[in-house]
């Protein structure tokens, strides 16, 4: 799973800024930077990292992601719980920008990306991606869901026997093939909406992906897909961070803090709540049939 995250074809490498420092009347810079429609908290400048671009925070991501980036280019994000998120680190490092950087999913977790801070980009903390880079503490915890259209009859108990779609390059990948293990093809694709379509569309009949950005989908699409239940994969989202970053100690102390704090259980409610639009508490769950 990005874990998950939503990835897509446009074109990556070019950065851009999204957030600027706020001026006072005068046009001097003000000690209140703006960071699109964010709203921070704690002491500016509190802690002190080495970024990549002096005065901004880099971080890649990977888009679109609604409710998490919510902008389908670096330039149209403004707001989102790991935007938000990013500017309130930015923030309380006293940096006054934050530099967003768009990049295929498979590359943030496999290490090709380079010349970064940190991503955010519902990544799912592994064995495997630790040995190419480092993260965080865990932020959020991940669940896979099933997506499938709506008035159809698949299940736990039918599952396996359905044509499957996964994001390409996510534990939801590894899970389905190696867990799951399905008697049909699993189809592994590039970005989520074309995947959310191939499902419309019925090429495939159901689609295992991060349930936190699955559940963005059933109002998005109008009722045409729904979500019937859930895994549980005892895993959790963290910050990406180059391997060896000088930066990781500092940035998992700011993490820690904005968890603490209630920063990321608030951002949670204004905007993961609102791309939600169901609780994901009440998504029954379903178990893997170990003996077949």
């Amino acid at each position: 799973m990005r874990a998950a995250a939503a990835i897509v074809s446009l074109a990556v490498g070019v950065a851009f800024v999204v957030a600027t420092s706020a001026c006072d009347e005068g046009g001097s810079e003000s000690s209140n930077p703006q960071y699109g429609d964010c709203e921070v908290s704690g002491r500016h400048g509190e802690f002190h990292l080495t970024p990549e671009t002096a005065g901004a925070l880099t971080v890649k991501t990977t888009l679109p992601a609604p409710g998490w980036w919510n902008g389908s280019t670096p330039a149209s994000v403004k707001s989102g719980y790991e935007y938000c998120m990013a500017a309130n680190i930015a923030y309380r490092s006293g940096l006054d920008r934050l530099k967003v950087e768009n990049a295929p999913f498979p590359d943030v977790v496999s290490g090709k990306t380079k010349n970064f801070d940190l991503a955010l980009a519902q990544i799912t903390i592994t064995p495997e991606r630790s040995k190419v880079a480092e993260f965080s503490p865990p932020y959020l915890d991940s669940t896979l869901g099933v997506l499938i259209r709506d008035g159809e009859k698949v299940d736990e108990d039918n599952l396996r026997d359905v044509r499957i779609g996964v994001a390409e390059g996510t534990t939801g990948e590894e899970f389905v093939k190696n867990r799951l293990k399905p008697t049909k093809p699993v189809t592994a694709f590039a970005n989520d909406p074309e995947m959310v379509t191939a499902l419309e569309e019925g090429r495939i009949d159901a689609v295992v992906h991060d349930t936190t950005i699955l559940l963005a989908y059933p109002q998005k699409r109008e009722g045409r897909v729904r979500i019937v239940g859930q895994y549980r994969t005892d895993q959790g989202y963290g910050a990406l961070y180059p391997k060896g970053s000088p930066n990781r100690d500092e940035l998992d102390r700011i993490i820690k803090q904005l968890i603490d704090d209630g920063t990321l259980a608030k951002l949670s409610v204004v905007y993961l709540g609102a791309a939600f639009g169901q609780d994901p508490d009440k998504i029954p769950y379903f178990t893997v049939d170990t003996g077949s």
